[in-house]
């Protein structure tokens, strides 16, 4: 079975890492002056490289090149040949263990970890605990995982991933290195996947790997999984190259089209449409509480840019060309006093689409209030 592009270009070592330079360097530093944590908190968007860096700390901590090798160990990374990091790359090494908390969240579980983690590592230099989705442990096992973290034995390590950090308590977080994973920019992602696309002989144009990194919503992982179940279309069309429309058969990238045209009429105040626009989308089995979000968020960037013309250079990072202009264009024709009103009512409207039975209701209501005349 061939190996997925996620995981073949999966990062090995600290300086692979995109897009989070301020935090390699740091752990770099740490690693050169064999100051590594007990406790880490790693935090930020799905896809940002947070988990693939609990591992690369692992195989740092137990590198048997750096223990031997003090010339290498000035790299401040893992030389991912010994059979440590080799280990830790396969999934077989016994030292280091990788928890889901979204599935094994409760107190017995972090009690394993409690008797596990005085137990002295098998085979390497530092045991190392990785709790993935660590947001999703309960109240009594935060509590239970306190007391490790306050006196955590010399050859062990505590590494806690989550994409929801203000879900953590705030006696765990205290007692960890907190490191915040930014969101990947638009560019950085393309780059990346046209260097894939390159290394891989993936014939496919760059409007067409924009609109895939535009679509991951700034997670390389899903961009790389997205390339990955892309690469069939060039099976089939031969020789030639994958375009902006072969593209958009696949993802169905009608979000953004979808989303546009329907903000267009609300800035025309244009009722009927907007409900009948609405009432397609929803029959044609669209997540509706998603889409009221996305709306949201593409009509505060209105709103935004009607206010701050030089937040383009923000959006940038995050759009391509033909959505900023298509934004860029609302703004200038947007009723600030209506678009404030709508994005108030929309807010509240989610929250009641996600746990009502009716959900299209709050939605066409919130713009049945906002654009009656």
């Amino acid at each position: 079975m061939a190996l997925a592009i996620y995981r073949k270009y999966r990062p090995q070592k600290l300086s692979d890492i995109l897009g989070q330079e301020d935090l390699v360097e740091i752990l770099k530093n740490s690693a050169r002056l064999e100051r590594l944590s007990h406790a880490y908190l790693f935090y930020g968007p799905k896809g940002s490289g947070k988990t693939t860096t609990a591992r690369i700390i692992a195989k740092i901590a137990n590198c048997e090149k750096r223990q031997k090798d003090n010339k290498f160990k000035e790299l401040g990374e893992p030389c991912n040949e010994c059979g440590s990091c080799l280990g830790i790359d396969k999934g077989n090494s016994l030292d280091v263990i990788e928890i889901d908390a979204a599935s094994n969240r409760g107190i017995d579980e972090i009690r394993n970890i409690k008797d596990g983690i005085r137990l002295s590592p098998t085979s390497s230099r530092y045991k190392v605990y990785i709790i993935d989705e660590a947001h999703q442990l309960t109240k009594d096992a935060f509590n239970a995982l306190l007391k490790t973290l306050e006196e955590p034995p010399s050859h062990a390590i505590l590494i806690m991933v989550t994409t929801e950090s203000e879900k953590m308590p705030a006696t765990i977080i205290s007692r960890t290195q907190r490191f915040h994973f930014k969101r990947l920019p638009l560019i950085s992602i393309k780059e990346k996947l046209k260097s894939i696309a390159q290394t891989e002989k993936i014939k496919i144009s760059d409007e067409a790997l924009e609109i895939i990194a535009s679509f991951a919503g700034g997670s390389l992982r899903d961009a790389e999984s997205l390339l990955d179940q892309i690469t069939s279309l060039e099976i089939k069309t031969g020789s030639e190259k994958i375009e902006v429309k072969d593209v958009e058969k696949i993802i169905g990238q009608t979000r953004f089209l979808k989303i546009s045209e329907l903000a267009e009429f609300i800035i025309e105040e244009n009722l009927s449409k907007a409900l009948e626009h609405i009432n397609k989308i929803d029959e044609g089995g669209y997540n509706m509480p998603q889409f009221n979000k996305e709306l949201v968020h593409y009509l505060r960037k209105v709103l935004a840019l009607k206010f701050s013309p030089d937040l383009e250079n923000q959006f940038i990072k995050e759009l391509t060309d033909k959505e900023l202009k298509t934004i860029k264009e609302h703004a200038q024709s947007a009723n600030p006093e209506k678009i404030i009103s709508l994005i108030k009512s929309l807010i509240r409207a989610y929250g009641e689409m996600r746990y009502s039975p009716f959900t299209l209701a709050p939605m066409e209501v919130a713009i049945i209030e906002n654009l009656k005349k």
